[in-house]
């Protein structure tokens, strides 16, 4: 009988020194399995981005991963558009997407090659080519410390909108008050005689609809998205567009960290490359719609003259040198990055 006793016990202290043993490797699949990561969104909930693009994305990573990873996206943001990079790199929120322009250091500096004018005429071919060009050749992630790069993107072309006079000429740019979103367009439209007014996209209507400023640097399907429609009568289009803005969608360094190497493969799957042609098909479509809205509404949409264009081509040449002279001085070839880009997306070199 004792012998059973201790029989059992044995038994007994070596299921729980079993339970000892595999409780570390139940405890890391319970983790993986219960990873859920806050994305914080600041564009409007029905952007065309947020519902074509952004959210679509967080769904499908619950899929690809076998529900080890799931992303909720918060309904409302979690900080201000411009704190949106830091916001990762702080940890404050898991995921998070803006503007590379939004920061007003040099950390990005790399980036601005998607900033440019003439880059591309299609949001799909221009995310793709900078995804491809500032990760690929210009190691974009080491750019964006504190944080893992899940992608990169551009929208449609830039158009120059305003209140008050068509542009024929250059000089009839002078003197107006322009929105801007920082970086490159910025600095053209002073070079151009304008007053550039930073502010994030959320600021323009009542700025606008009150004549603090008289035009604003947009997509088309901006108008639409940011209400602006009854506030705009001309918009000057330029091949290529006079300017475009780069975007990131950035996780915190340690909660990527976190996810098991099956599950960060299976999310770059996703990410990446076919996130710049999901996110750019978002943003054609919206284009697209929104060129019939404005059409409708009595706004006129037409080409740059030839003086315009040769006036901006002359700026942003000026520009693209030196920022080639600038990255440069980290071992990059700009001058072969944007003739990589430029073919990327069919526009002359």
């Amino acid at each position: 009988m004792e012998f059973l006793k201790t029989k059992v016990a044995r038994r007994a202290l070596l299921g729980v020194a079993t339970v000892a043993l595999l409780a570390p490797t139940a405890f890391v699949t319970a983790a993986y399995a219960e990873t859920t990561l806050v994305l914080s969104s600041w564009l409007p909930p029905r952007h065309p981005v947020v519902v074509n693009a952004i959210k679509p994305w967080a769904r499908e990573i619950k899929k690809v991963t076998d529900g080890r990873v799931s992303v909720r996206v918060l309904a409302k943001s979690a900080g201000a558009p411009p704190a949106h990079f830091d916001m990762a790199a702080d940890g404050v929120a898991d995921i998070t997407y803006g503007l590379h322009s939004f920061t007003k250091d040099n950390r990005f500096q790399r980036s601005r090659i998607g900033q440019f004018s003439f880059l591309g005429d299609d949001a799909v071919s221009g995310s793709k080519a900078f995804w491809d060009v500032y990760a690929n050749d210009l190691d974009a992630q080491a750019e964006h410390k504190g944080t893992k790069v899940l992608g990169l993107f551009v929208h449609g072309p830039g158009v120059f909108h305003n209140n008050v006079r068509k542009l024929n000429t250059p000089s009839d740019i002078e003197g107006l008050k322009i929105r801007v979103p920082g970086g490159y367009i910025a600095d053209l439209a002073s070079d151009l005689g304008a007053s550039p007014i930073f502010m994030s996209s959320g600021e323009v209507y009542e700025k606008l609809s009150r004549g603090i400023i008289d035009g604003v640097t947009f997509t088309y399907e901006a108008l639409t998205a940011f209400k602006l429609l009854d506030h705009v009568k001309y918009s000057m289009r330029v091949p290529g567009g006079i300017y475009n803005t780069t975007w990131f969608l950035v996780m915190n360094e340690g909660k990527w960290n976190d996810i098991s190497a099956e599950d960060q493969t299976a999310i770059m799957a996703i990410s990446g490359d076919a996130f710049s042609e999901r996110v750019g098909k978002a943003w054609n479509d919206a284009d697209e719609k929104a060129i019939e809205r404005i059409n409708k509404a009595g706004i006129e949409i037409y080409d740059a003259s030839p003086a315009m264009v040769d006036a901006i081509k002359g700026k942003a040449a000026a520009y693209e040198a030196a920022w080639g002279e600038a990255i440069a001085k980290d071992g990059f070839d700009g001058a072969a990055a944007l003739t990589k880009f430029r073919n990327s997306t069919g526009v002359e070199n």
